[in-house]
């Protein structure tokens, strides 16, 4: 097969954009819910066992399953155009100062400022207010800043050592930035083989790692599903140079969708078995063919739909891009003021739910965009 030096990643694709959109959204469902639900997981929380709370309590199970892992994915189309852009040593700068700085603004000034309530206990229990400042909370939803940091600069040492062995003879010396002159296409079995993958890998992980563990000194809740966000930034890396994007074929997105509502019950079902006290190995292997079914069969989905129905970008969806992950990194300080605004209204989960949703999307953007106005902080957001 011919192959040609292009950027594949130097024009940005418009539905790819608008997933990133659609996932910070689902970002604030997610944690809207957390705040309601029968999972009380939030920095403010009033949980709810009615229906609607249940509800919302698997809104959150469903969304855990693909949502982060597809964050993973769509950071990983990109990477590749970017070393190519910039050369290895200066996207590992740039990653550093994207990712690493919102990380420890979050770590030093938002991630106290959220963990407030719980210092009157902390000062009765002797701790000094410095003391409370520095070592209260975790890094909270920029743990996936942090996770995709390591991923990044991983791929960039890889790329710099895969530079330097063709440089010495020592590997094909040709150009990393080509990439095939025509997709290659994307078969039926090499979507259930990437299915299998992430059974097989998912299993062995839990077997050390758990549903529901949580990783402390890194302040990662969800390290259960650390091979789904591995392999899907890998996956997304080999999409951009192979053509899988423009490759995935209507049928299979549409295939794709009905195995993603028929899986949904028994990855639902399975989660629960799984997690039950002595679930034995195969319960455990089942839960994890389910999730992954769901997942793989869901991101394809969105995959074909946002390409083929919502491409386009409208002045409104390139704003809205531009300022997505500025939103992923203040919404918990959105969020958890809305909320502490509406604690004394009595109302169901669900419409406390939908109040904290509607206010905080408008409310989240417009403070990502006044952020990113400021000198300089557009280069970080």
């Amino acid at each position: 097969m011919t192959t040609t030096a292009v950027r594949p990643t130097a024009t940005r694709l418009g539905y790819v954009d608008n997933l990133r959109v659609l996932l910070t959204m689902l970002v604030l469902a997610h944690h809207s819910a957390l705040t309601y639900g029968a999972l009380p997981l939030w920095y403010w929380t009033e949980p709810s066992t009615s229906p609607s709370g249940i509800a919302l309590m698997l809104l959150v199970i469903v969304n855990q399953l693909y949502f982060m892992g597809f964050f993973f994915l769509l950071s990983g189309l990109f990477a590749p155009g970017s070393v190519d852009r910039k050369g290895p040593g200066a996207f590992a700068r740039d990653r550093l100062l994207r990712l690493g700085v919102p990380l420890v603004a979050f770590w030093l000034v938002a991630r106290p400022v959220l963990s407030l309530q719980s210092w009157p206990a902390r000062r009765a229990e002797g701790e000094s207010f410095l003391q409370f400042w520095f070592t209260v909370g975790d890094v909270g939803p920029l743990w996936f800043a942090e996770v995709l940091l390591v991923l990044s600069l991983a791929y960039a040492a890889f790329r710099a050592l895969r530079a330097r062995s063709a440089r010495s003879g020592m590997a094909d010396a040709g150009s990393p930035t080509t990439v095939d002159a025509e997709p290659r296409p994307v078969r039926f079995r090499a979507i259930a083989g990437l299915v299998a993958i992430l059974t097989a890998v998912t299993f062995l992980w839990r077997l050390a790692v758990p549903s529901g563990t949580y990783w402390e000194l890194a302040g990662l809740p969800s390290p259960a599903y650390l091979p789904q966000y591995v392999i899907l930034f890998v996956v997304g890396l080999l999409a951009v140079r192979r053509g899988w994007l423009t490759a995935l074929t209507v049928r299979q997105g549409r295939v794709a969708l009905a195995v993603a509502l028929v899986s949904l019950g028994l990855a639902l079902g399975g989660t629960a078995l799984a997690t039950t006290p002595g679930a034995g190995l195969l319960a455990q292997l089942g839960a994890g063919l389910a999730e992954n079914v769901f997942a793989v069969s869901t991101i394809v989905a969105l995959l074909v739909l946002f390409r083929e129905r919502f491409s386009g970008q409208p002045a409104w969806a390139r704003w809205a891009a531009q300022n997505s992950f500025a939103v992923y990194v203040i919404h918990p300080l959105v969020l958890v003021g809305v909320a502490m605004l509406f604690a004394p209204l009595a109302a169901p989960a669900g419409v406390k739910f939908l109040i904290l949703l509607g206010l905080s999307v408008p409310l989240c953007w417009g403070f990502a965009h006044l952020l990113r106005r400021i000198p300089g902080v557009s280069r970080v957001l």
